[in-house]
């Protein structure tokens, strides 16, 4: 099942306290980047974060999901109706993430 805009729409929105948000669709679900770097996507209908140690220590009760078959499970961000928490999030991830590889 693909995501739908509306849920991509409503995650930006969420997400707009922060400089440098971006997306790119992939196979009907979407990439979601903060300055340059993935931090996670959207995946039927669902926002998924990379397992980062900060992630982790910031939502320990977080399920680990799979986003599709074959991929590494991520966690599953369940408070997204909280702006700030998700500005904090996306910011400690940050330093943790792999810079973003060139082709």
């Amino acid at each position: 099942m693909a995501s739908s805009k509306e849920y991509l729409d409503f995650i930006l929105e969420q997400l707009s306290e922060l400089d440098d948000v971006s997306y790119r669709a992939m196979m009907g679900e979407y990439i979601i980047c903060y300055r340059g770097k993935i931090v996670g996507g959207i995946y039927d209908d669902r926002f998924l974060v990379k397992p980062t140690k900060s992630a982790a220590a910031m939502m320990p009760n977080a399920e680990m999901e799979l986003p599709y078959d074959g991929a590494k499970k991520m966690l599953l961000v369940d408070d997204v109706d909280n702006k700030e928490f998700l500005r904090k999030l996306l910011e400690a991830m940050y330093e943790e993430l792999p810079a973003t590889k060139k082709n």
